[in-house]
């Protein structure tokens, strides 16, 4: 074989590896910022096969709408505590799930006397379309619901934050704005997203030189890098308390992330493992430790 023809056919396999190692970034970026999100159906529909969401019914309840710092309208659901109360709770869900996937929380909230707000995160629900910027754009519209409920119940003497998952990070993240919120729960979140998909590269025994590649896509669609998606930075002046929950047999998000934000926190925080508990799955496989745990907690920071 000439070696021109070697040359062009080492050139033709070159370019086809650089084509699919961008095409595979590229993917990883798509799915990471805009995978499918749930509709409210399907989502109800799978919090009443995994426990009983009967509690929820007969709730007393408001839709309203929360406009974000950029004009961007959020959905939210205002659900009234049977008994009258002044402590409110701010619930916000995971990626691709929208706020009914909350209530599984929601019942631990009510029988400590909260009422209780979920909302759709952006780019969820009844939200318009928007990418996942894991925390960045998310807490500032988590800042705006805080703002919002605030000025809705000028009662309030409690008011505190619960997220999973990405509604964890969110959760986290805007702890570095200061909010003026009394406590924060974060389950399974993430310290920063850049472990997460080196995680799922590895999984899928790709190199990490894919995620760099993803990022570099992200930066051009959501205007950030995924290594500027890193919730752990908001912590070092935080001094909001916050309590980290994490299940032991989460592949997804590893239980170091929390283990990691318990750390760098500068406030009062606690860290519970529960064991056998895989992602998001915590309070599903142990609910009356979890409860006790978010009880003693508040008993802690509230008294």
């Amino acid at each position: 074989m000439k070696k021109k023809t070697i040359g062009i056919i080492a050139g033709v396999t070159a370019g086809a590896a650089v084509t699919a190692f961008g095409g595979i970034s590229y993917h990883m970026m798509a799915s990471a910022t805009g995978g499918h999100r749930q509709t409210y159906e399907e989502a109800l529909a799978w919090q009443k096969e995994h426990y009983d969401t009967a509690f929820f019914d007969g709730l007393a309840k408001e839709d309203y709408t929360v406009v974000s710092e950029d004009g961007y309208v959020l959905h939210a659901l205002f659900v009234k505590n049977p008994a009258d109360t002044d402590r409110y709770v701010i619930l916000t869900h995971g990626y691709t799930d929208n706020r009914y996937g909350t209530l599984k929380y929601m019942k631990i909230y009510l029988d400590l006397g909260f009422n209780c707000i979920c909302y759709d995160l952006r780019g969820h629900g009844e939200n318009a379309s928007a990418p996942c910027t894991y925390g960045i754009n998310e807490s500032r519209d988590l800042l705006a619901v805080i703002a919002d409920t605030r000025s809705r119940h000028p009662d309030i003497s409690v008011l505190g934050l619960h997220g999973e998952s990405l509604g964890a990070a969110t959760t986290v993240t805007v702890l570095g704005e200061k909010p003026p919120v009394d406590f924060a729960v974060a389950d399974c979140g993430f310290a920063d997203i850049g472990n997460v998909l080196e995680g799922t590269a590895a999984y899928m025994h790709l190199p990490k030189a894919v995620v760099k590649c993803a990022s570099a896509f992200a930066k051009m669609k959501t205007g950030y890098a995924f290594s500027q998606m890193r919730p752990i930075d908001h912590l070092a002046e935080n001094e909001i308390p916050v309590m980290f929950i994490h299940g032991t047999e989460d592949t997804f998000i590893l239980p170091s992330n929390s283990e990691r934000m318990h750390e760098a926190t500068k406030g009062y925080s606690e860290l519970h493992l529960i064991p056998g508990a895989a992602h998001a799955q915590s309070v599903l496989t142990a609910p009356e430790q979890y409860a006790d745990y978010v009880g003693q907690f508040l008993e802690k920071v509230l008294t």
